[in-house]
């Protein structure tokens, strides 16, 4: 569902109309502003003016803040060096960095129309069989292309640490799950245990990419024939070890026949989707990187997953009702499911 009057949480319309409308020429007042469904985290509007064009606007949550999370410079920074770059990105336009105009720093992107695939009906709507096929390896190669870039040259060398990705991201992840801890829910020490596994099982980290971290079907606008238009939401993207992007999509990509999944209605669990393997064949084929440990990544995907789920327990808690909010109340649950799913997977790259 989406909300599209003057009370829309996080938009101020006279100013931001005021704003807009300064900065991209032609642009007519009044300007409606509808939140996108499907965010978790930082919040989408789609823009429409008086004469129908449209635009996107990003901004973060609008209460229960992480300090060191949801940067709009940084955001509108990495889209502006991939897009030039010829990564499949929505075209940054401007950037806003005074809360006075909506309550916090916002930047303005293109629209990007195309399908966006969150759950198994919009999948089988959207495509016929041979098409969801190509879906899987379309994927993989744009994000082999991602990974193939070079940071520096890109003008991103800056944007993070190069080295110890993994590391960094156990920190990082560890703080923040324990630093969004809700009162009254336990996951009886399994996320904590995944963890330190995890951190005594770390492989070498190939070359430096520029890691979008949460790559997956409903963080990608794909056309008609499956391929991509659009990566979008690159909240977490950083610098960092390529094959951590590739476990992060294959932790999403559940197949017919999974028993507990990262999301419980994925929509590669439509008919005719690739599986796992092929898609994991298909990067591995266009990125030439060594795939071996892909087992111990998807696990850090899930790990990371129940820390991130945990932040977003914790907001809808705390009262940020903003955004998608289905099945939020249900998070505890699978969050302690996330930790399991990555357990079982790291005796598995164990056993390798």
């Amino acid at each position: 569902m989406a909300e599209t009057d003057h009370h829309t949480p996080g938009i101020d319309v006279a100013p931001l109309t005021s704003w807009i409308t300064s900065v991209v020429e032609g642009l007519e007042a009044p300007l409606q502003f509808t939140l996108i469904a499907g965010g978790r985290s930082n919040l989408t509007y789609e823009v429409l003016d008086h004469q129908g064009r449209r635009f996107a606007l990003r901004r973060p949550p609008v209460s229960h803040v992480l300090p060191t999370a949801h940067d709009m410079a940084r955001e509108h920074r990495i889209l502006a060096a991939l897009h030039p770059a010829g990564i499949p990105v929505p075209q940054p336009l401007a950037l806003c960095e005074d809360p006075a105009v909506t309550g916090a720093p916002f930047y303005l992107m293109e629209f990007v129309d195309g399908h966006i695939l969150r759950d198994a009906a919009q999948a089988r709507a959207a495509f016929a069989e041979p098409v969801r096929r190509s879906v899987g390896q379309h994927l993989a190669q744009t994000l082999a292309q991602l990974h193939a870039l070079d940071v520096d040259a890109i003008g991103l060398g800056g944007l993070a640490r190069k080295e110890g990705y993994i590391e960094r991201q156990l920190k990082r992840w560890r703080g923040q799950f324990e630093a969004m801890a809700v009162a009254g829910v336990d996951d009886g020490g399994l996320v904590g245990a995944v963890l330190e596994r995890l951190a005594g099982a770390i492989p070498d980290q190939q070359g430096v990419a520029v890691v979008h971290g949460d790559y997956r079907c409903d963080n990608t606008v794909l056309d008609d024939d499956g391929r991509v238009r659009a990566i979008l939401d690159w909240e977490i993207c950083t610098l960092g070890d390529p094959i951590a992007d590739l476990g992060t999509l294959l932790c999403y990509w559940a197949e017919p026949g999974d028993g507990d999944v990262a999301l419980l209605d994925s929509p590669t669990l439509a008919e005719g989707f690739a599986t796992r393997d092929e898609v994991l064949a298909a990067y591995a084929e266009a990125s030439g990187l060594d795939v071996s440990r892909a087992k111990y990544y998807t696990a850090f995907g899930y790990w990371r997953l129940a820390c991130i789920l945990q932040g977003v327990y914790a907001r809808y808690v705390g009262g940020a009702a903003a955004g998608d909010q289905g099945s939020v109340d249900a998070y505890p649950a699978h969050i302690r499911r996330l930790a399991t799913l990555a357990n079982g997977l790291l005796d598995e790259d164990a056993q390798r």
